[in-house]
């Protein structure tokens, strides 16, 4: 009898010990998988057109690396990516711009994270007969007072001009640098840089202007008084349109956000990517620029 009675309490003990040892392993379960949870949020990036190249391919290679993550990134232009940031729509802002710069927008909670310099230059239909144009030529064609490639040495053919739509940071850089202020005249307007690309490309007499990022064979990147529009001469500063490319948190990156700009930043992107793509690393400028547009050498 005693001996039944040890082999039963043997047992009961051996039964509690295997009923707390799988609770805790399922607490620990129910715990890495709350913490995966935590780690793989969605986020959200919105913003600039000429930067959403390099944030695309930039978001391919995290999540590749670690899977699980996603990120979304969208265009929209800069004004969008800098409203939707202020107002916490979204995890990150992306502009061409400051957001000291944009109108009606809260810049106070917003941190800058600089990630690229992007070049920018006018882009018109290859076939107008003319490459290199002075800045009074350049103002002459956006203001409407220049209506053919011929009064330029091209082709006897109408100058088309296509804008960006207002709100975008590349628009409101080639406006204040290129056009030194003025306002071009009243022309079709595109969201999209990608499609400013194709309808310049596609139409006889078309200019506009696009980040380094979109230049191809498919159009002719203009030079501006005999100056090429390459990385080196935006380095230098001899090529003048040029913007910071800016990432903005609404407070300090958490997250997947901070790890997300922490890997655009790392040396793996900014050495080989974006070289690459035609953007150039903040660090291999030879001057700053602040959001009121003085120049600084370093």
């Amino acid at each position: 009898m005693r001996k039944r009675n040890r082999i039963t309490v043997l047992a009961f003990v051996l039964l509690c010990t295997w009923v707390i040892a799988a609770c805790s392993s399922t607490k620990a379960s129910d715990s890495e998988k709350g913490e995966a949870k935590q780690e793989t949020e969605p986020i959200t990036a919105v913003g600039s057109s000429a930067l959403q190249p390099l944030v695309e391919a930039a978001a391919q290679q995290y999540s590749a690396k670690n899977p699980g993550s996603v990120i979304n990134v969208q265009g929209g232009g800069s004004g969008t990516g800098l409203s939707k940031i202020s107002e916490g729509a979204v995890d990150i802002g992306n502009s061409d711009i400051f957001a000291e710069e944009k109108e009606g927008v809260d810049a106070t909670n917003l941190v800058d994270y600089k990630v690229a310099v992007v070049g920018m230059g006018p882009v018109s239909h290859p076939d107008t007969g003319v490459e290199d144009v002075t800045t009074e030529e350049l103002l002459g064609i956006f203001t409407g007072e220049i209506k053919n490639w011929k009064e330029l040495g091209g082709i006897d053919q109408e100058i088309i001009v296509i804008n960006r739509a207002k709100g975008s940071g590349t628009r409101a850089t080639f406006e204040t640098i290129a056009l030194q202020g003025k306002q071009p005249i009243e022309a079709q307007e595109q969201d999209s840089s990608g499609t400013v690309r194709k309808i310049v490309s596609e139409t006889p007499g078309a200019i506009s202007y696009l980040a380094f990022s979109y230049f191809d064979q498919t159009t002719t990147a203009l030079r501006v008084n005999g100056i090429a529009p390459n990385q080196e001469n935006v380095e230098s500063n001899k090529w003048e349109i040029w913007a910071y490319q800016h990432m903005y948190t609404n407070g300090e990156a958490t997250g997947l956000a901070k790890d997300f700009i922490d890997y655009i930043l790392s040396d793996d992107v900014q050495e080989t990517v974006l070289p690459e793509m035609d953007y150039l690393p903040v660090t291999g400028m030879q001057v700053e620029r602040d959001a009121e547009g003085t120049i600084i050498k370093k």
